[in-house]
């Protein structure tokens, strides 16, 4: 699955915090960053979007991506470049990953392999996204929290007043 031409480009920081990810948030574009949920693989992280998956808007179609991952802690501790590339099914890429990445994933209704199948049926987009580049450092990192209002949402609405179950005198 890996050549010359498609090796990642990596340093130390980015492979050991790849192996310990769990979620990563990826930003295609100038679009916010989504957490998603992510396997590491083969030195690179492998992301499951689309019906029945986790939503992921671009990031099938995206030929560059920015990948932030944390730290134990729950902090950021390196943001990078990546290389977004989709794993078309039926290609020996797709039947070397997909297994392998089913096989991780929390919750997963059915066996490992009905899930590969639905991936492909559904049209699933299976990506991986491989360093491509030194992640950002030094005065290159912001100073700020980088924290964002919440994005609008249909969920939220008004909460009803607490249920009492006996009668509260007023003095």
């Amino acid at each position: 699955m890996t050549d010359e031409v498609d090796a990642p480009v990596s340093t130390p920081l980015v492979d050991e915090a790849m192996k310990k990810a769990a979620v990563a948030w990826v930003s295609v574009g100038d679009g916010p960053a989504l957490a998603l949920w992510c396997v590491p693989l083969e030195g690179s992280l492998f992301v499951v979007s689309g019906p029945g998956e986790q939503s992921a808007p671009g990031l099938a179609e995206a030929a560059q991506a920015r990948v932030t991952l944390r730290g134990d802690h729950g902090g950021r501790i390196v943001t990078w470049p990546a290389r977004v590339t989709r794993l078309a099914p039926g290609t020996e890429a797709w039947e070397t990953s997909a297994p392998l990445v089913a096989a991780k994933r929390l919750n997963a209704p059915g066996p490992t392999a009905d899930l590969v199948a639905r991936w492909a049926a559904d049209g699933c987009a299976l990506t991986r996204l491989a360093p491509a580049g030194a992640p950002d450092a030094g005065p290159d990192l912001p100073a700020d929290s980088l924290a964002e209002v919440p994005r609008e949402t249909p969920a939220v609405h008004a909460t009803r007043k607490p249920f009492r179950l006996h009668k509260v005198r007023r003095r």
